[in-house]
């Protein structure tokens, strides 16, 4: 028995002898294909014994621990045959020239550190992080030719990791929702890729202290609620995204001292808790949309608040105005939207807040109207605290929750307009000259008692009044308001009798002048005369700057009915666009801005249409006609383009009731944009970037040809390809890469930008759009995923189209492979314009014009600048002075640069 067992020990420790010789001998093999892979290989690595080179340890049983050659210098790959190294626990090569595809390390279950930054990597295999069970520390940062890649699910299996590097390393996709797998997490730096959607809710509770996501591609959105409770967070980089809603509050993150939030679309009052927090060092919020009053940190803390770039009602320190602060908590009930963030700024609400109205002394706010602009939230009870105000609309919106019942208080409230919302609760009840209007809120007064008026039915006005009391009411509120009218009227006719005894030599003169004709594409020869001729109370149209008219205010109030929301056309970051009808019917459109809303980015956006559209004419160029400056105002008067937006007809052509444009009509558009902007780029006498191509910007005729507007954002070029250091402005979804990384501006940034209207054209798809999945949302990543080949056109192509012929798919299928050369990473890879339009010019009939004025654009060479055009007309006409003395200073070209207009317009007023 005992010689057996002895036996039996003998070929058991043989065996296990065998198995470490046989895994060693292996391990040996690896190490020599890692040597020659490596060119050069470290100096050491000679010999046999692999155990004795530089950067390599072993253990007992000569089998590979530890992989440590950073910083040699090294170029070269790592050999796939790297994961049978099964006892590896450290791989470190970072800071070396390494290329090629990164092996697997599936199954290396020991392996704890890896560590693959600043080297030349090109892919990352989906299951490298498979069976990583002891992994602890990933790092894979400065790859930047790596292929693009997503973060996998897999790394929820790696419940020891620590730290997660992997900054500019061409993540994409969104951030997978894991950090509850990942307990042990507290490094988190994902900086500089292109990662898209919100932050996951795992965050929430997680253990990380050091989180960096900022500077991605696209930017992630969403808000950063989930921040709140991260209670170990030090170290927040979120800046260069696109994030919006509040900061939220950060008093549970005792220990953060750094945060960094600039460049963002967040919005809302800057909370006081963040400016409490007992370990903050550094923070940087500019660039954002902040409201309220200024913050005010400790003095150890390094701020950058972005005074200028925010909408902090006062640029020092201390509350805003009372009203201000009120409507502040309105915007609050309503998550601070964008549009009252970008308009809301000052302190005086009554300086060009965009839906506020005053009284005539302009001090006291009269009006809301937040109708129909699709806000969410609840209605607020601090509309209490605005005592004058007599009208407030909240009608065709999403608000929920009750009406406040602080608001039948309200002294003066005249009207009150909630209906078209989702309200619940009981019905307030207002006083007998209230207007009350709650209709088309189902759950609204379903709790009251029976024979509470306001069911939600239809409008109601409660009342407490004896019968025969409204009658008498109304008679005497009648009266009144007759009287007051009629004393208006006399003290209209009398200032109207003194201006015209004054004017009236002057009118004389101007009505002569006014007989000038500005000629235009698309637009009556004589609009701007008939402009000068339009108003009956004052006919001044003056002096033409640099070939454009300047419009008195009461023409053009006149011509807009008063700016009336009947006539509103659309709304724009810095204002309204109304369309003008003259007394024969023909239409103009015009821009209202007011420069308390437009700040000193809106007078640049305004002096720069001026400059542009004053140098440049060209058939697919929207006109401008003139221009007013009134106090606060600035106005703009451009064609009028009865069509709209291409916008409005690629993705909301069911809501107006039209029909979806035809494969035709896309591409023809597209060559008209394309020729509008390669005049831009290369035929006029100045080169332009436009900065801001969109649908939105892009309007259509009654024939569908198409018109680029919108030019307050145009840059000149020397020449057209030398690039341009700015500021980043546009719209996501249409930047390009190297201009939002760097800030940089070329010509092709507009091409790049053409390129995603294309898509937009094909697909009938926005560039962004956060309502699908996020694999969807970016049009661009999504369009190159799905278009392979030519036969996947059917898969990315609008079905509104119903395209069955061979020969409308070949072009479709030319236009998305345009389409894909506009929208390439590297600039150098992207057509001109000029090449694009010679892509679309043969796939678009021949456009025939209705008159043969149009062809040759009304005998007008569209090259010529408008001072110049108005030169030629005075020399056919064989006049040498059009103006009197007074103004000869005044007709004069544009400054090249605006800020010279913006000295004229200093000292100019039209009222």
């Amino acid at each position: 028995m005992t010689y057996h067992n002895s036996r039996h020990l003998r070929l058991l420790c043989l065996t296990l002898f065998l198995l470490i010789s046989f895994t060693a001998a292996d391990d040996a093999a690896v190490m020599q294909k890692f040597s020659t892979s490596l060119s050069p290989a470290p100096p050491t690595w000679t010999g046999t014994d692999f155990c004795t080179w530089e950067g390599i340890n072993c253990d007992k049983s000569s089998r590979v621990t530890s992989i440590n050659i950073a910083s040699k210098s090294l170029t070269g790959t790592l050999p796939p045959e790297i994961n049978q190294l099964s006892q590896l626990k450290n791989l470190a090569v970072q800071r070396n020239f390494l290329s090629g595809d990164l092996p697997t390390l599936a199954n290396l279950t020991l392996i704890e550190q890896v560590i693959l930054d600043t080297n030349n990597f090109t892919s990352i295999p989906p299951d490298f992080f498979t069976g990583l069970n002891n992994l602890q520390n990933f790092s894979i940062s400065f790859n930047s030719d790596l292929s693009a890649w997503v973060l996998p699910e897999t790394l929820s299996e790696n419940s020891n990791l620590q730290s997660f590097q992997a900054s500019n390393a061409n993540i994409t996709g969104t951030i997978p929702d894991i950090f509850d797998k990942l307990p042990n997490l507290q490094n988190l730096r994902l900086s500089y890729n292109n990662l898209t959607g919100n932050l996951p809710p795992s965050l929430g509770g997680s253990q990380i202290q050091n989180l960096w996501l900022n500077n991605q591609l696209q930017g992630l959105s969403g808000t950063l609620d989930v921040l709140s409770s991260i209670t170990q967070l030090s170290e927040a980089w979120l800046q260069a995204n696109a994030f919006t809603g509040t900061i939220p509050d950060l008093s549970n993150c005792t220990i953060l001292f750094d945060l960094q939030l600039r460049d963002n679309q967040l919005t809302g009052v800057v909370p006081q808790s963040l400016m409490s927090l007992p370990k903050l060092a550094n923070i940087a919020i500019q660039n954002n949309k902040l409201q309220g009053p200024l913050p005010v940190f400790q003095p150890r803390v390094t701020t950058d608040l972005g005074t200028d770039t925010n909408s902090f009602c006062l640029s020092t320190p201390g509350p805003c105005d009372p009203q201000v602060t009120a409507l502040l908590e309105v915007a609050g009930a309503l998550g601070y939207p964008m549009s009252l963030a970008q308009s809301w700024k000052g302190d005086d609400a009554c300086q060009g807040w965009t839906f506020i109205t005053c009284d005539s002394s302009g001090k006291n706010v009269t009006s809301v109207s937040f109708g129909k602009q699709k806000f969410t939230g609840t209605i607020s009870p601090a509309f209490a605290n605005l005592t004058s105000l007599r009208s407030i609309s909240l009608n065709d919106n999403n608000l929920v929750g009750p009406i406040p019942k602080e608001l039948t208080s309200l002294p003066n409230l005249q009207l009150l307009d909630v209906s078209n919302n989702n309200l619940s609760g009981e019905i307030p009840e207002f006083p007998k000259a209230v207007r009350f209007t709650d209709g088309g809120n189902p759950q609204l007064g379903q709790d009251s008692p029976s024979g509470t008026p306001g069911s939600g039915s239809g409008p109601t006005n409660t009342t407490g009044s004896p019968p025969g009391s409204t009658k008498s009411s109304s008679t005497g509120m009648i009266v009144g308001i007759i009287i007051g009218v009629i004393l208006f009227i006399v003290i209209i006719l009398f200032v109207s009798y003194k201006c015209y005894i004054k004017k009236k030599t002057q009118n004389v003169k101007n009505q002569e002048k006014g007989k000038a004709l500005v000629k235009n594409d698309d637009v009556e020869v004589g609009v701007v005369n008939k402009l000068q001729t339009q108003g009956s109370v004052d006919k001044e149209m003056s002096v033409f700057e640099g070939g454009n008219v300047v419009i008195s205010i009461q023409v053009l109030r006149q011509v807009t009915g008063n700016f009336s929301e009947e006539n509103i056309l659309g709304r724009g970051g810095f204002g309204v666009v109304y369309k003008g009808e003259l007394h024969d019917g023909t239409k103009i459109a015009v821009k209202r801005m007011e420069s308390g809303v437009m700040g000193t980015k809106g007078q640049k956006e305004f002096q720069a249409e001026i400059a542009v559209l004053t140098k440049v004419r060209h058939r697919h160029l929207v006109a401008l006609l003139g221009y007013c400056i009134n106090g606060n105002e600035r106005l703009l008067v451009y064609e009028y383009m009865p069509q709209g937006t291409l916008s409005q007809h690629l993705f909301e052509w069911r809501v107006n009731n039209v029909n979806p444009l035809n494969w035709k009509q896309r591409v023809s558009i597209a060559l008209d944009v394309g020729r509008g902007v390669e005049y831009l780029h290369s035929l006029a006498q100045q080169s332009f970037i436009h900065r801001d191509l969109k649908p939105s910007n892009i309007l259509l005729g009654d024939d569908m040809r198409a018109k680029v507007a919108d030019f307050g954002l145009v840059k000149s070029a020397p020449d057209g390809k030398h690039s341009l250091e700015t500021k980043v402005a546009g719209t996501f979804g249409y930047l390009a890469p190297e201009y939002a990384a760097t800030g940089r501006v070329t010509t092709k940034v507009d091409v790049y930008a053409f390129g995603v209207v294309l898509m937009e054209l094909i697909t009938g798809r926005k560039a962004l759009d956060e309502n699908l999945p996020e694999d969807k949302s970016h049009l661009v990543t999504w369009f190159r995923r799905l278009m392979v080949s030519k036969e996947d056109i059917i898969k990315v192509m609008d079905q509104s189209m119903k395209i069955d012929d061979e020969e409308t798919l070949e072009s479709i299928s030319k236009v998305a492979e345009l389409a894909g050369h506009c929208t390439a990473r590297e600039p150098y890879q992207r057509p001109d314009m000029g090449h694009a339009v010679n892509v679309l010019g043969p796939l678009v009939e021949r456009w025939k014009p209705s008159r043969n004025e149009e062809e040759d654009g009304y005998g007008i060479d569209l090259h010529m600048s408008l001072p110049q055009v108005l030169e030629r007309w005075q020399a056919d006409e064989g006049t040498s002075r059009m103006f009197d003395d007074s103004f000869s200073q005044t007709v004069s070209s544009v400054p090249s640069k605006p800020s010279g207009i913006g000295d004229t317009f200093d000292s100019m007023d039209c009222r």
